[in-house]
């Protein structure tokens, strides 16, 4: 019989990311229960993996849910209840425990929030899931808002009165100032009331965390630690509490296993004037020689987080306001504590990639060039068949990409829509919605891989070969490349901000009365997150200033409800140019496809642009292909 604390960490496993298939997989579970049988934990937890797939999807039940939490609201003295999709980490991709907005609602995106009244429920989402949200969410029971034309706080100025609960872990001070104007008392809850109702709620995870090596690192934790204490000390503070796990991995050079498609350990900092670190972290996930390597770090606890947090009381800290949850803050003005509101000092130092972790970047856009290629070189072949399905496709790729040594997996879902799917920006495939290719159709993928030097983010929109493609899609897809071309040919001084280049990309989209509803890039991190702040190329959200060193994505793209969606991704660099200005290096390399651009169009520069690129495509990753994948891109990345 398996002892209740080994239950519990083969449940914890099962509920992580960690990858049983790899080759020190029996090892590692070995140390996690080192008085068990690996062979045997790794039944164990294979089989609880299974079982936690298998329990049914939240969309059949999410009006019987509503009602639930209504009442059980309604028996805590509360009109309300605000339901994020953040779990209490903030990162993007969450924990299945903490998926409660998807339990409740049936909602699957990674940014969104639930307000559930006694007597109206609303979901706000932004424009990349606006086709989404209709297509999971029960509309009778919780009425879609698209947050460009209504945010939460103006619905409830309208609707909320009473005491409206939430759960403090999973907010930041920043949303609650968003409601400073509505009228209602938000009321911070000990437990959260979707936890009470959900009965079959998973296990929270236990992912082994690991060391980063200094060969992909390029920096060592200590000399890390130095940098930011430098930034807590010239901030005139004390300490600085750390809630982003990504901060975290980058500081102390490690990587888990906690989440899906981020190699993050999900865990909380203190960093003190000094560089010493107190480290929040479940000790069993520390595996191989890691402590050893953590020489100035305390390892505690994370039971002993709230004991820390008061002990700062009397304290100068630095907290961002942006990142850090709500009872942090609360808990350290209560303490005593003078609190410092700014940027996560972790944030710029991280954004700055240094030269290591650059060439890791290049590197591992070759590989995913080369996967990317076979990938698409098969789709040629394949997808005209009526076999290919956008599920197929999409596995196919991961296998392509996972031939190498250093894939350590998807750096997101992959989104693989085809026809009025692809409309869908942030579509994700399912067994009801998956759909054949079909000879003309309009294919978008979007994926990325994480590999231990960096993390690819890539999209190609291609013609299905077979079929006609609509002068109306060709000379959409053409104004989409004008913008990406706009955007990867940037010259602009030091100082500019992603906001004030975001237009650029949009120009030609505008002048035929056309736009996207979505951001034009964003940050990406270095074997972390694929979405990276603070660097961003959008309007109202881009104002932190581009530095040499920052990778953001130049995304542009153009969605026809109901008929097709196009997108073209690269990654790019920021590097210092002649003349004191900053510009772009592309650093993703695959072919823009051929069939789906108008050449007339295209001024002589933005062709010179394309055939410059393609060029750069075929001589780098020819000599890398198999014979037909080969064939295949001289006739893709052909000069026009």
């Amino acid at each position: 019989m398996t002892p209740p604390n080994a239950a519990e960490a083969v449940s914890g496993v099962a509920a992580s990311a960690f990858d049983t298939g790899a080759p020190d997989a029996l090892g590692i579970l070995s140390e996690l229960l080192p008085h068990a049988d690996p062979a045997e934990t790794l039944r164990q937890v294979e089989a609880c993996r299974a079982e936690l797939a298998s329990r049914p999807a939240s969309r059949p039940a999410s009006q019987d849910r509503i009602s639930a939490l209504r009442s059980e609201l309604a028996a805590r003295g509360l009109n309300g209840f605000l339901v994020p999709v953040a779990d209490e980490y903030g990162g993007e991709f969450v924990p299945p425990h903490a998926r409660r907005l998807s339990w409740l609602t049936g909602f699957t995106g990674s940014a969104g929030l639930a307000v559930v009244l006694a007597d109206k429920a609303a979901i706000f989402v932004d424009g990349r899931y606006t086709l989404q949200v209709k297509s999971e969410v029960d509309a009778k029971t919780l009425e879609p808002r698209r947050l460009t034309r209504s945010s939460p706080a103006e619905w409830l100025k309208d609707h909320g009165e009473g005491r409206i609960g939430f759960d403090p872990w999973l907010h930041t001070p920043n949303d609650l100032r968003q409601l400073d104007a509505v009228a209602a008392e938000f009321v911070p809850l000990d437990v959260n009331p979707v936890d009470a109702l959900w009965a079959d709620q998973p296990p929270r995870p236990l992912g082994p965390i690991r060391p980063h090596d200094l060969r992909y690192s390029g920096r060592g934790g200590e000399e890390k630690r130095r940098e930011v204490a430098r930034i807590v000390v010239e901030a005139d503070c004390d300490a600085a509490v750390l809630e982003k796990p990504d901060s975290i991995a980058w500081l102390l050079n490690v990587r888990g296993s906690d989440v899906a498609f981020a190699p993050l350990p999900l865990s909380r900092a203190i960093l003190r004037g000094d560089g010493a670190v107190e480290w929040f972290v479940d000790e069993r996930k520390l595996v191989g020689d890691l402590r050893d390597r953590l020489d100035g770090v305390s390892i505690l606890e994370p039971a002993a987080f709230p004991e820390r947090v008061d002990a700062l009381g009397r304290s100068r800290i630095l907290l961002d306001p942006g990142s850090a949850s709500v009872w942090v803050d609360t808990r350290l003005r209560s303490a005593g504590a003078k609190v410092s509101e700014g940027d996560d000092p972790c944030l710029l130092p991280k954004a700055r990639k240094n030269r290591v972790e650059l060439d890791g970047a290049r590197a591992c856009h070759l590989r995913d060039g080369v996967a990317l290629c076979e990938f698409l070189a098969w789709l040629s072949r394949a997808g005209p068949t009526g076999t290919v399905t956008e599920r197929s496709a999409a596995d196919r790729l991961l296998r392509f990409r996972g031939a190498g040594d250093v894939f350590r997996g998807a750096s997101f879902e992959t989104i693989s829509g085809s026809g009025p799917n692809g409309a869908i920006v942030h579509y994700r495939v399912t067994a009801e919605s998956d759909r054949t290719l079909r000879p003309g159709d309009l294919y978008l993928v979007d994926s990325g891989g994480q590999y231990l030097d960096g993390t690819t983010d890539v999209t190609r929109t291609v013609l299905v070969p077979g079929g006609e493609v609509s002068p109306e899609a060709k000379d959409r897809f053409t104004r989409v490349l004008k913008g990406h071309i706009a955007i990867a040919n940037a010259r602009f001084p030091a100082g500019t901000c992603g906001g004030q280049l975001d237009a650029l990309a949009r120009i030609s989209l505008w002048r035929a009365g056309l736009d996207y509803d979505h951001g034009t890039g964003h940050g990406v991190g270095s074997y972390l997150e694929v979405h990276e702040g603070p660097q961003r190329i959008a309007a109202k959200s881009g104002a932190a200033p581009l530095e040499p060193g920052m990778i953001l994505s130049n995304e542009p793209g153009y969605y026809e409800p109901n008929a097709y969606g196009i997108r073209i991704e690269n990654l790019v660099i920021v590097r210092e140019s002649e003349g004191g200005m900053l510009s772009f290096e592309t650093i993703t390399l695959a072919p823009v496809d051929l069939a789906l651009v108008e050449p007339s169009l295209l001024a002589p520069d933005e062709r010179s642009w394309l055939n410059a690129y393609h060029s750069r495509v075929r001589k780098t990753l020819a000599p890398l292909l198999s014979d037909s994948a080969r064939s295949w891109l001289e006739a893709a990345a052909a000069s026009i």
